[in-house]
């Protein structure tokens, strides 16, 4: 699925987050910003430690904050850590919508054009899919109200399911 809100192209994507080649990958990060499991482990996997090195000594950060590193061996440029919950804790929709905004802006600040986000908050989070798609996607309408540099997005989703969530959420968004 694609729809342009604003001026921003948004897409769909069913698969692995860490094999796209775009500007910034968004983490499912925790606010200590330690690369565990999920989609943190599988970027840790696939890009190598220095990428969770190099988080760590950004952090903690709060819950809704995000911070940017190099991608390591992955083919993206960057990777923009989504603070969606605390260690051990849950995450909510308002802290995955303000680390979605977070990351939009420091992309902007960075003059990226491409990023792509997983569902953050979902799976070990505790979000369902839906409220994670639905925070993200609003996230995602208020930049757009901006002129920031970020003109595509990829919402990644590893299944069916996950990916339906994101293309309903872009439906019911408002341009």
């Amino acid at each position: 699925m694609e729809k342009i809100v604003g001026d921003i192209l948004l897409k769909t994507y069913m698969g692995d987050i860490t094999e796209l080649s775009v500007d910034a990958i968004a983490n499912a990060a925790n606010s200590d910003l330690w690369m565990g499991s999920g989609v943190a482990g599988a970027i840790k996997s696939k890009g190598g430690q220095q990428i969770e090195d190099e988080a760590l000594s950004m952090g903690p950060i709060r819950p809704g904050e995000a911070v940017m590193t190099t991608a390591g061996n992955l083919p993206s440029k960057y990777v923009i850590h989504c603070a969606g919950m605390p260690p051990g804790g849950k995450a909510t929709y308002w802290k995955v919508l303000s680390s979605v905004q977070r990351a939009l802006n420091i992309a902007s600040d960075h003059n990226l054009t491409s990023l792509a986000f997983p569902a953050i908050g979902a799976g070990v989070g505790g979000l369902s899919e839906e409220q994670s798609a639905k925070a993200i996607v609003e996230g995602i309408t208020h930049y757009t109200r901006t002129q920031g540099s970020v003109k595509e997005i990829t919402l990644v989703g590893l299944n069916k399911y996950v990916c339906d969530c994101f293309c309903k959420a872009i439906n019911q968004c408002e341009e």
